[in-house]
């Protein structure tokens, strides 16, 4: 099921799913770079090539944005996503470089209907990216707030 209809009962725990692929464009990679993340090895190929990583590599940002864009779009439902209070253990595992292609994996870990305001639920969610080898490249737990399907 994507995103469009779901409602917070819709989210099982244990239930993992995969959304995408995105692509990671170069020019998106040094566009996103030299406004939010300058530094050589995100927006310089020829010093990102001399460099640690041996070449360009998009920010960690940029691979959260690329993230956000998938979970918007697939696996959040307009009708009931209501924000999200924060992120934990958030973790950049590998370097993403223009040409890979992402996936975005999530597995709900908990559900739990608010206390104050039963008319949502608490959504935990553990969520990777994972390129075409099968590597997770980011790593981290979102949680969410989601309404319950009106009766």
């Amino acid at each position: 099921m994507t995103g469009d209809g779901r409602w917070f009962a819709d989210y099982v725990p244990g239930t993992t799913s995969e959304f995408g692929p995105i692509q990671v464009d170069e020019a998106e990679v040094v566009e996103f770079a030299r406004r939010f993340d300058p530094q050589p090895f995100h927006v310089d190929a020829e010093a990102a090539a001399a460099g640690p990583y041996g070449g360009l590599i998009a920010s960690g940002w940029h691979t959260c944005a690329l993230m956000m864009r998938l979970l918007a779009d697939e696996y959040l439902s307009p009708v009931s996503s209501l924000g999200s209070p924060g992120i934990d253990e958030l973790r950049w595992l590998r370097p993403v470089r223009p040409g890979d292609e992402l996936t975005l994996r999530t597995t709900v870990e908990d559900t739990r209907v608010s206390r104050t305001k039963p008319d949502r639920g608490v959504l935990t969610t553990r969520i990777e990216m994972v390129d075409r080898a099968g590597e997770v490249v980011l790593r981290m737990v979102a949680t969410n707030l989601v309404r319950v399907r009106p009766s």
